[in-house]
């Protein structure tokens, strides 16, 4: 797993490697405030306390700045960290980058995506075109048979 650093919602720098030792939920998301999104962000919120319990902490990144994503736990009272990929660097070395199709057209965006990083730095799980309701609930479940 590469190391990455990212500023959170308060622009202050997030490395990775700072995490080591700690289990990881990283998940990719495409906007903040976007329904979808909101039901992700706030479902993780709310089972965080049990993410806690298992020595897991809860990442989203979107191209969102740093100041749309403070806006979005405020308005929301969001529980979890987020961080700004505007470059889009590391959802591209993630994979969470790419072609997507809606209404028939073809364009470059977000895709929904989540890994589990074990406390070593290594992705145990990942899910791809992830459907946002029930998500999380379904990412602490696996979670529990990881450990």
């Amino acid at each position: 797993m590469k190391n990455f650093c990212l500023p959170n919602q308060d622009g202050i720098e997030i490395c990775l490697k700072d995490l080591r030792g700690k289990w990881i939920i990283l998940y990719f998301y495409p906007k903040d405030n976007t329904p979808g999104c909101t039901t992700e962000a706030k479902e993780f919120s709310q089972l965080l306390d049990e993410f806690e319990k298992l020595n897991a902490v809860v990442i989203g990144i979107s191209p969102d700045s740093p100041k749309k994503h403070c806006n979005f736990i405020e308005k929301h009272e969001l529980k979890i960290t987020l961080l700004s990929d505007e470059e889009k660097k590391v959802l591209k070395e993630f994979g969470a980058w790419g072609k997507k199709k809606m209404y028939g057209k073809e364009y470059e965006g977000v895709i929904r995506s989540t890994f589990i990083i074990n406390p070593e730095g290594e992705v145990v799980k990942e899910y791809k075109k992830v459907k946002a309701k029930g998500h999380a609930a379904k990412v602490l479940e696996d979670l529990k048979t990881c450990k």
